[in-house]
């Protein structure tokens, strides 16, 4: 079975065409995309930061005791990073993809991922405030009621 190139997607539950995007919902999407590659590499780039853990901890112990990691907590200290960040990258894609089908979720997860990004200095707050302009948009609030 073949779809006319012309004929818009649908929504599957209810086999009615959708809407089609707003315009501010790049505002969400590229944000979401931007972090959803930032933080690919930085899984990427993971098991190269072992030696550099200490060097860490020498450069905050300045004037006290110094604390320093054996191999099996550098490698327990790795293992939880690449968890938690691979469940970072899969909760963007999730989201980016639910915003793109229009489901309500999706927008109430990107305002929590725009203010969680506000912390994370120096490009967070960027990205932050525009998915906040675009998540409170009227149109992107009309399209994400799915």
């Amino acid at each position: 079975m073949t779809v006319p190139p012309d004929s818009q997607p649908s929504d599957a539950r209810t086999d009615k065409p959708l809407p089609p995007p707003p315009p501010r919902l790049a505002f969400i999407t590229v944000p979401l995309l931007i972090a959803l590659f930032y933080n690919a590499f930085s899984l990427l780039t993971l098991p190269f930061a072992a030696p550099t853990l200490n060097d860490m901890l020498d450069m905050l112990g300045q004037g006290g005791t110094p604390v320093r990691l054996d191999e099996a907590q550098i490698s327990l200290v790795l293992w939880i990073s690449f968890a938690l960040t691979a469940a970072l990258i899969l909760w963007l894609y999730f989201t980016r993809r639910a915003v793109l089908e229009g489901r309500a979720w999706g927008r109430v997860s990107t305002i929590v991922i725009a203010v969680l990004s506000l912390l994370a200095l120096p490009f967070g707050p960027i990205l932050g405030i525009i998915m906040l302009i675009g998540a409170f948009d009227r149109q992107v609030q009309a399209f994400t009621i799915r």
